[in-house]
């Protein structure tokens, strides 16, 4: 798939333009976009839902999202998947970590954190390397490794002191 009609919604945020899928009433999809795509406004209830819910999360990163997704993905990524959902805002878990939980490899879990469809909702920018910030949505460097630099600071400045 390609090209603007993909996207039942084109949100700007603080780091980019998030493109929203939906299909047969689920969420299908969260795509991270640069500045260079405009916003366009949803073109159904449940993008316009998790366009909200979006803007929710960005004001309050401890907000948790409640949207229908589409079922996808090979069974070891799903359970990948459900690891990744578990760590709580403001933390991280490095590939090791969830591979032990697993029975896994690093590199098996980075794969599938590349893989997820459902970036935020299922949040894979809190698993990073043993000694750094590690990939993120299949790059190693420039605007996506950008994002997860903003959103892993976004949700920790939340969590600190005052």
């Amino acid at each position: 798939m390609s090209g603007e009609a993909t996207y039942q919604a084109k949100l700007k945020v603080p780091f980019g333009v998030l493109g929203i899928r939906t299909e047969d009433g689920m969420l299908a999809g969260i795509t991270f976009l640069a500045d260079s795509h405009r916003p366009a406004d949803p073109a159904n209830a449940l993008a316009e839902r998790a366009c909200r819910q979006v803007e929710r999360y960005i004001a309050d990163p401890a907000f948790r999202f409640d949207l229908p997704l589409k079922a996808r993905g090979t069974d070891f990524q799903r359970r990948v998947w459900r690891q990744i959902a578990a760590i709580p805002t403001g933390r991280t878990r490095s590939y090791g970590d969830i591979a032990k939980t697993l029975a896994s490899g690093p590199r098996p879990v980075g794969q599938a954190c590349g893989a997820n469809p459902f970036p935020l909702v299922v949040p894979c920018h809190r698993v990073v390397a043993a000694s750094g910030m590690g990939g993120f949505a299949q790059h190693a460097a420039g605007f996506h490794i950008g994002v997860k630099r903003w959103l892993l600071m976004h949700e920790m400045r939340a969590h600190e002191v005052p």
